[in-house]
């Protein structure tokens, strides 16, 4: 049992330790100044010195006692340190819900057998995913959009398969990416040009994107160039690594496909939705997946569709299909276009695009057609492995006929710090303008300061940024930059369901519960933030069940798909952080507690972590 501290005396030594280390600063700046002036020697200690002076809020030693007697005690420094070992070479590209070998138990009707199917607790491993030997850093941004170290996903498959497409090349240790793609050998460029003279790509008003079926994700890589960020995703399947290669790109990617499970995403996400021969049958099941792209669609969004059955008169024989079933399988989708009430603005070649409606003014008439059966409008954003229904997701409610339902948002990047349509609306319990304003000042400060102890942060070095636990997003919008991207998730257990605000800022996310794996391949992410999250998962303990999930767990998955060299860093209740850096003090990760950026005495602190480098077979070292 663990002594309560006098608190006097804790109190004491906490500002005598302050005030030394505020001496020691303003000492060394003082004599820094000096040895600049030509007056002194040593310039390079001063010029030393200089450079880490912002980092006097980082105190080595946390007297924690001081202020946080609660749970503290309970973490004894002379409990044993739990060291977890590596998982078998068999394991270095696991991803434990789309495992192939637990897949094909399950049906392979609708695609079941590609959804999610997480292991048991007993099936769960307790060890390090480990790096392929030769793994190396990915390429920085834009470099990486073009080329992926082989070592790092040493498949070769695809270089066959795709070869006349131009989907991938292999030459000596790496993969080259020419940029085409099923249905744009001669490049992504090029065909989206042929959109962009459709859609307005380039002025803002289309920025979030979904890739539906993505292949290497070369159509997302080519938009970011245009300020389009795209949410791409495809299965695990034959295709091997499509998804890990989309990754390795630094293009936003997960493992994913369109079965009998909801997509991940809110409603009214996406301003754009693509299809390029992603062999989806739009036609099936009435429609069932158009109207699910229709929820996840903004109002005035556009769905595009590229090869079969686009263009079947010319192109039946080429396809070796009868074009009387391609006849078919295209008025199936014009049947639930016009259902949906979509406007066809474009067909030429194989291409052809539809425009979703800003509202459902011109669409009353729908109401009395027998095939429009409603969904519940409360269920819209009620994903979380939650069965498709084939319903048509209602437009929120409008008071003219050129109101756009939902709100109208602001052209991106105008649109970031734009006060968001649903918290304009009050849709948001408990969020108002003013406290989203004042939410996007504190992440400010809060990104400023991280920036101080991590100068990496925006150099090039973190392309690919994971945000565990993002609220409103204000994370990534302070950190936007086009040399990064950020995955905002948004915890299926948390208290405010803000993903669709997010998405109205011009960022992407999807929904997860951090008790299983994400849809993703190990070494994903550059760069992982974990704020409250942890406290969130324990006080909803007792929804979760204390045997399902633990902080462990949650670690580990971390572990899986943090790259060798990726930081951490955890922004959370010093009581939680230090049973955090405990159980990473066995996992390989080297981690330093900082202070709150407002001082030692806000009992929020920062820790933070980098994964060190080691690989299949290898020793724990650093890399050169």
């Amino acid at each position: 049992m663990a002594l309560k501290p006098n608190s006097a005396d804790g109190r004491t030594r906490s500002w005598v330790q302050i005030f030394i280390v505020f001496g020691l600063c303003c000492f060394f700046y003082i004599l820094g100044a000096w040895q600049r002036s030509g007056f002194g020697k040593g310039d390079s200690i001063a010029l030393e010195i200089t450079k880490h002076g912002a980092d006097c809020n980082i105190i080595p030693s946390l007297n924690f006692e001081t202020h946080h007697a609660g749970e503290v005690g309970n973490v004894g420094e002379s409990e044993k340190i739990k060291s977890f070992q590596p998982c078998p070479p068999r394991y270095v590209d696991y991803t434990p819900c789309q495992d192939q070998k637990r897949a094909m138990t399950f049906p392979r009707d609708n695609m079941i057998y590609r959804e999610r199917h997480c292991p048991r607790e007993e099936e769960k491993l307790h060890c390090l995913v480990p790096a392929p030997k030769g793994y190396v850093t990915p390429f920085p941004w834009p470099k990486s959009r073009d080329y992926v170290p082989y070592a790092n996903a040493p498949y070769k498959a695809l270089t066959v398969e795709k070869a006349i497409q131009n989907w991938i090349q292999y030459e000596g240790n790496v993969f080259r990416f020419p940029g085409g793609g099923t249905q744009f050998p001669q490049g992504a460029d090029k065909y989206i040009d042929q959109l962009a003279a459709v859609i307005p790509i380039t002025n803002g008003t289309v920025r979030t994107a979904l890739d539906t079926g993505c292949g290497v994700a070369s159509w997302g890589a080519y938009l970011w160039s245009r300020n389009v960020l795209t949410m791409s995703f495809a299965p695990r399947d034959s295709h091997e690594a499509q998804v890990q290669f989309a990754l390795e790109r630094g293009v936003p990617a997960v493992i994913g496909v369109l079965g009998t499970i909801k997509m991940p995403y809110p409603s009214r996400a996406f301003d754009m939705a693509h299809c390029s021969r992603c062999l989806i049958p739009w036609g099936a099941n009435d429609g069932m997946y158009l109207k699910e792209v229709d929820r996840v669609l903004r109002p005035g969004g556009y769905w595009v569709l590229a090869g079969p059955p686009i263009n079947w008169r010319n192109n039946y024989k080429a396809w070796q299909r009868p074009k009387e079933e391609l006849e078919e399988e295209q008025q199936k989708i014009e049947d639930v276009a016009k259902l949906l009430c979509w406007e066809k603005k474009h067909e030429k070649g194989e291409i052809a695009i539809w425009q979703k409606r800003v509202n459902d003014e011109s669409c009353r008439g729908r109401e009395d057609d027998s095939q429009a059966k409603f969904c519940k409008a409360e269920e819209a954003n009620d994903v979380w492995y939650k069965k498709m229904d084939v319903c048509v997701t209602p437009y929120p409610d409008v008071s003219s006929s050129s109101e756009v339902a939902g709100g109208e948002l602001k052209p991106f990047p105008e649109r970031l710090f734009a006060v968001p349509p649903r918290i304009a609306s009050g849709s948001v319990p408990g969020v108002s303008v003013e406290t989203y304003e004042e939410d996007n000042n504190i992440w400010k400060k809060h990104v400023n300061a991280y920036k101080k102890i991590n100068r990496l942060i925006d150099s090039g070095r973190y392309r690919n940024i994971l945000d565990m636990n993002a609220g409103l997003g204000g994370f990534a919008a302070a950190l936007n930059s086009p040399k990064l991207w950020v995955m905002n998730v948004m915890p299926t257990i948390a208290e405010k369901d803000s993903l669709g605000v997010i998405y109205e800022r011009g960022l992407i996310g999807i929904y997860h519960d951090w008790c299983e794996a994400f849809s993703t391949y190990p070494r994903t992410y550059d760069l992982i933030h974990a704020h409250g999250l942890f406290s969130l998962y324990k006080d909803n303990s007792a929804l979760m069940g204390a045997s399902r999930c633990n902080l462990e767990d949650i670690l580990l998955e971390m572990d899986r798909i943090l790259r060798p060299e990726g930081a951490v860093i955890f922004r959370d209740e010093v009581d939680v952080l230090i049973k955090v850096k405990k159980i990473t003090a066995g996992m390989r990760w080297d981690t330093k507690m900082v202070d709150h950026e407002d001082g030692p005495l806000v009992p929020e602190k920062v820790l933070v972590a980098v994964k060190q480098y080691w690989t299949v077979g290898g020793n724990t070292t650093s890399a050169q």
